[in-house]
């Protein structure tokens, strides 16, 4: 990770000084999962490496060992159930104590005893907080970051050093920012990294303080940079123009307050915008599917207008835009999206013209021209003004074309439902204004697959919920993959208010099989109803592309 010198003008730095190769260090294990709302389980982790090792970045930072006992057992399981092939594993830590001692500091102990090549060692970087929050002076400062980096190396780590608050203390005290950084490369650091702990700093800035530190130390540069101005990707590459050759970070952005950078454009910008490598050939293309099973792992709901792998980045909907697109792929599209994992996505709503709908039938494969398509242009029109939304509701509208070509789903027909719910006071846990609720859901399936009537009853905590346990329980001995669909999102929305309590709902449905996403769409004055075409859409959904894929691997 030798860095070049640069030279640096008012504009910021020249295009000489960037590196040909960054190195891509994931936190999402740890700085990731301060986001609120995140509880990584051990086998979270275990798999979440995983994904990241699929990808291929650099490293993958594990956690605080010896910080609570899920990194402690982590850790412990890590060295023989993390089977890495491409990503070096990190271990995470402090430096010494004020006034303490190396070879009796518990962190550094643990961080030894994670037994991992490389570790990574936070410390101050602002003597604001050296005097203020370590109480303690300058010149100890910069001995408990020169004796942590020495100890280490010593003991045959690979070191970086996390240099905290950097970019704050480089504009009160830049003399003592450097030192810093300069006693710490002398020790033995393989890169210092400067992190925007408080994330307020501006490219402009990030770019200027980073080529003052290339030019002051011997040794790696990177960056560790937070979001909270909205500028961490931005900030990254800003670093990057200017030679560093680091990029710390998290996937989709996940981290404390508003989050880390988001290493997800960061990797396609570098590779695809800027000619620098940052991970192994060809493995940019593992981009979406590594975010989107990530978002899983946390239990997030990705981002649809996330660049790049986002469900809407390269979604057209103006028809403007889609006519231009049956021309020529690359007329509103920056990039391939084919080259990140991701597809082009046709949007169509009741503004959608034939030409439009010709594409996304194409799209699907479908056979939909003329008289019949003029039909689903106009079918469109109608189910939009009565409050359907199929733009958000892809997998509805997929089933509502591939109908209108003639094919009917031949998985199982309904003969009916009903559902009965019993409201009893005094007998539950649940309150309400101080008295004892308690409230039973039961549905009833009347279906016919292959031939055979089958009934089944099913409970919930819901009517939805006993609905999907029903029509489950009367499919599964024929769909056993239907156990590997699951909601992952229920929306309700009031279309016409003034009704009150007879206002029309519109349900929408967003599910996953663990490979892909879908979502789905119910309209009707009974929320029940609505909810049951939702339902119902989603799981005939569920089972076509479990058929497709199926065929596909034949």
């Amino acid at each position: 990770m030798n860095q070049p010198k640069v030279s640096i003008d008012r504009m910021g730095v020249h295009e000489a000084a960037w590196p040909t190769q960054v190195e891509i260090y994931d936190t999402t294990l740890r700085d990731g999962s301060q986001l609120e709302g995140i509880s990584l389980t051990v086998d979270d982790k275990l798999r979440i490496a995983g994904q990241l090792d699929l990808l291929g970045v650099a490293y993958i930072e594990g956690g605080y060992p010896g910080a609570n006992p899920k990194d402690d057992e982590f850790f412990e399981r890590a060295k023989t159930e993390l089977r890495l092939t491409t990503s070096k594993f990190v271990a995470f830590g402090s430096t010494r104590r004020p006034r303490g001692k190396v070879d009796s500091d518990n962190s550094l102990a643990n961080l030894l005893a994670a037994d991992t090549e490389v570790v990574c060692i936070v410390g101050k970087c602002w003597d604001y907080h050296v005097t203020e929050a370590l109480g303690t002076t300058l010149d100890e400062g910069v001995a408990m970051v020169a004796d942590s980096v020495a100890h280490l190396v010593a003991a045959g780590r690979r070191v970086f050093f996390d240099a905290e608050h950097f970019f704050d203390g480089f504009k009160r005290n830049p003399e003592f920012s450097l030192r810093v950084l300069e006693q710490a490369a002398i020790a033995g650091a393989e890169a210092v990294v400067l992190c925007d702990t408080n994330g307020g700093s501006l490219p402009p800035e990030v770019a200027q303080a980073a080529a003052s530190v290339i030019n002051h130390v011997d040794c790696g540069v990177g960056v560790h940079l937070h979001n909270d101005t909205g500028c961490g990707v931005a900030n990254a590459l800003a670093a990057v123009r200017a030679g560093a050759s680091q990029v710390q970070g998290t996937i989709n952005g996940y981290g404390e307050r508003v989050g880390n950078c988001d290493l997800v454009p960061i990797m396609a910008n570098l590779e695809l915008k800027m000619g620098i490598r940052c991970l192994p050939e060809g493995r940019i293309a593992r981009l979406t599917s590594v975010s989107h099973h990530i978002a899983e792992l946390v239990n997030f709901n990705h981002d649809p207008q996330q660049p790049y792998v986002g469900a809407s980045a390269f979604a057209h909907k103006a028809g403007l835009h889609t006519s231009a697109l049956s021309r020529r792929s690359d007329a509103y599209e920056h990039v391939a999206p084919e080259l990140v994992g991701n597809g082009t996505r046709i949007v169509v709503s009741e503004m959608a013209g034939r030409s439009t709908l010709a594409m996304k039938a194409k799209s699907l494969g479908l056979e939909i021209d003329g008289q019949v398509l003029g039909d689903v242009v106009e079918t469109l029109k109608r189910l939009e003004h009565a409050g359907y939304h199929f733009e958000v509701a892809d997998a509805s509208l997929e089933l509502l074309m591939r109908g209108a070509a003639g094919w009917e789903q031949p998985y199982f027909t309904l003969e009916s439902f009903s559902v009965d719910m019993a409201h009893r006071s005094g007998t539950g846990a649940r309150l309400w204004n101080d008295v004892a609720v308690d409230v039973e859901t039961e549905a009833k399936v009347k279906v016919w697959v292959n031939g055979q009537r089958r009934i089944a009853v099913g409970e919930g905590n819901g009517p939805v919920n006993a609905l999907d346990a029903a029509v489950r329980s009367a499919l599964h001995n024929s769909y056993p993959q239907l156990d590997r669909v699951s909601l992952t999102d229920f929306k309700v929305r009031v279309l016409n208010t003034e009704e009150g309590t007879g206002a029309v709902t519109r349900v929408l449905l967003d599910s996953t099989n663990g490979e892909r996403s879908w979502s789905t769409i119910g309209v009707s004055e009974n929320i029940i109803e609505a909810s049951w075409q939702a339902l119902m859409d989603s799981l005939v959904y569920g089972l076509l592309i479990s058929e497709s894929a199926k065929n596909a691997n034949l």
